[in-house]
């Protein structure tokens, strides 16, 4: 067994409830860790009770903690939570985002606002929460988009929202570092899920099939092993955004 193996760990989840989150959550109990999963509101509550059941059908310890993260007394509150049920956290891991597809000149200030929530602050402040509570030799993971590396207008706030993810990865990196935690984003290219086609028309849809090298979207099956494989045995790896976009962008 891996000194870096899931079993045993605890393991927190923001947006653990569907999709990459929901995947997460069933592979890394299926793995062993102990789970808290986070989910938004009552709108995913539904997906999140699932998720929850098929979790605890693997045996390990779970629980299910419904927040709006957009205050940032309910990300620590969250991480509170979580080391007192479990007594630590070993690994935490962020998927929350909202993507908005619409033109620069188009976007309200209320627009921008709700996207800085959620893309940017909530990821900022689950890193400073991360690394006032995990455990010495912790792991924190944020997802964030190859359209970091994109050369496209349209995204200009999702895109722009979530390109400082990347420089608070890096200096959290060296900030941990001295305890063993490592920091990592991961950067997938537009995924097979809901999240993806509730903003695209069925041409650009086609159109994002047929960029990458490889073929086809992303599939969340893709990314799930690579951010299991950095929380634990790629724990060395640190500091990094890794894109995983099947040859989508050039980086």
């Amino acid at each position: 067994m891996s000194q870096h193996d899931l079993k045993g760990k605890t393991v927190l989840i923001t947006g653990g409830a569907k999709n990459l989150g929901g995947l997460i959550s069933r592979k890394f109990a299926e793995h062993g860790a102990n789970l808290v999963i986070h989910y938004n509101s009552t709108a995913t509550q539904a997906d999140a009770e699932d998720t929850f059941n098929l979790v605890q059908a693997f045996g390990v310890n779970a629980i299910l903690v419904q927040a709006d993260l957009t205050n940032i007394q309910n990300i620590e509150a969250l991480f509170v939570q979580a080391k007192t049920e479990f007594g630590g956290i070993d690994i935490a891991i962020n998927t929350v985002g909202r993507v908005l597809k619409k033109p620069y000149l188009d976007t309200t200030e209320q627009e921008f606002d709700d996207m800085n929530d959620i893309n940017n602050k909530i990821a900022y402040f689950f890193i400073q929460s991360a690394g006032r509570h995990l455990n010495e030799g912790g792991k924190i993971c944020n997802i964030v988009t190859s359209l970091l590396a994109a050369y496209t207008g349209l995204y200009s706030t999702y895109e722009g929202l979530k390109a400082p993810v990347e420089h608070y990865t890096r200096a959290a990196s060296k900030e941990f570092g001295s305890r063993g935690i490592s920091v990592t984003a991961v950067a997938p290219g537009p995924m097979d899920t809901p999240f993806f086609y509730a903003q695209e028309a069925p041409e650009a849809v086609a159109y994002h099939q047929s960029a990458s090298a490889l073929g086809g979207l992303t599939k969340i099956e893709d990314i799930e092993p690579l951010v299991r494989f950095l929380v634990t045995d790629g724990w060395w790896i640190t500091g990094q955004t890794i894109f995983a976009n099947g040859g989508y962008t050039t980086r």
